[in-house]
């Protein structure tokens, strides 16, 4: 057997049949000379089963007997530590591509694991930023670097940017579940978030006093529909999530309270002061619908604030002011009247002390106020005054 390079090849005679013709320097690897005249490098070799395992290593005249000799050394290399390069490459031609994996994620894992809410997030990474950025790449094929780019490429939208790492590295831990990719490969890992600066928007007094009358005014003008209306009412005097004022029943809402079975937290109990209680007391209940907030279908609920809110908070003067800044208004109420944050905490539903902690630099303004009155006293005193 002759050493295969670019003069013994090109002496090669066609016959009416092909043949093989193997290297003498490196075992198993060859070449197939087909009737044809067509040349062609491959490796051959017996797996563990002991089966003829060929892999065509591409066309001569494309790859050089070099070229293809470094290919073949390294992958019949890889059988003698017990690999199989036959399979490895039979399974990566079957292998998900990413967009495979995003739809096998959100319909097998989504659904059954995500609120509604976090459904919808998932699905918005998926279809603006994951899948156009990784398309027809092999799922098995994602390394770190690529993830790295990607987060990057978003760095002047962090919160993006988080997000989108989130949903990669949950998507990447249910691969290694149902056996895509190998265990604790998760390409995300040690690609590290960026800071977030979280947005801090409070309604001043003058301005809650500004957005009761506007609502009162786009009410008699009839500019919105009334089921918006109650709901931004309900948001202000609750402190509660929108998609919990947006999904609330009338079967949850028990005297001056309402319990919730699900929220972002889990069950909760909302405590409904007597404004609260006075809002829902002039909302008309509709036959065969359940919900508090009414959409305009039958038995529907309002699905879209957005436009509504934007119309309002235009009206209102407010227009830097999203929803959930309604919430931290409320936080904000209960800090300047005193409430502990501990109190605030239940009042608000959240689970963790760290979550309502964001709201105890509010709890210095009553403070500084109360320092300057004493100050002021005691230095009218010291001057004689």
């Amino acid at each position: 057997m002759p050493r295969l390079n670019k003069r013994t090849l090109d002496a090669l005679k066609i016959e009416e049949k092909e043949y093989f013709l193997w290297d003498d320097d490196l075992p198993g690897f060859g070449v197939r000379v087909m009737s044809s005249g067509r040349k062609s490098f491959l490796i051959q070799y017996r797996d563990s089963g002991r089966r003829t395992r060929r892999i065509s290593l591409g066309r001569y005249g494309t790859v050089t007997a070099d070229e293809a000799k470094g290919t073949a050394r390294e992958l019949l290399s890889s059988v003698t530590r017990g690999g199989n390069p036959a399979e490895d490459l039979r399974r990566k031609r079957g292998a998900l591509t990413m967009i495979d994996l995003c739809e096998r994620f959100m319909e097998d894992y989504v659904p059954s694991h995500c609120k509604e809410s976090t459904a919808k997030e998932y699905r918005r990474c998926v279809d603006l930023f994951i899948a156009p950025a990784f398309g027809n790449v092999k799922a098995e094929d994602i390394d770190r670097p690529l993830i790295a780019d990607l987060h990057h490429k978003y760095r002047n939208k962090p919160y993006q940017a988080n997000r989108t790492l989130g949903v990669l590295s949950v998507m990447f831990n249910q691969a290694e579940i149902w056996g895509l990719r190998p265990d604790g490969s998760n390409p995300c890992r040690h690609v590290k978030k960026y800071e977030e600066t979280k947005r801090e928007r409070y309604l001043s007094p003058e301005e809650l006093t500004g957005l009761g009358k506007a609502l009162s005014k786009i009410e008699v003008k009839g500019t919105e529909s009334q089921s918006a209306i109650n709901c931004i009412r309900l948001l202000i005097l609750t402190g509660c999530r929108l998609g919990e004022i947006q999904t609330l029943k009338w079967e949850y809402v028990q005297g001056s309270s309402a319990w919730l079975p699900d929220s972002k937290t889990g069950a909760k109990r909302v405590y409904l002061g007597p404004a609260a209680v006075e809002v829902l007391n002039t909302i008309e209940r509709l036959p065969n619908n359940p919900y508090v907030i009414t959409g305009k279908l039958q038995g529907s609920y309002l699905t879209d604030m957005q436009k509504p809110w934007r119309r309002i908070r235009k009206v209102a003067k407010i227009e830097d002011v999203r929803m959930h800044d309604l919430r931290h208004s409320f936080a904000s109420s209960a800090v300047g009247l005193g409430e502990s944050l501990p109190m605030i905490g239940k009042l608000l539903g959240h689970q963790q002390v760290q979550t309502t902690a964001r709201y105890a630099h509010l709890a210095d303004d009553p403070i500084h106020n109360a320092a300057d009155r004493v100050s002021t006293e005691i230095a009218r005193l010291l001057g004689g005054n």
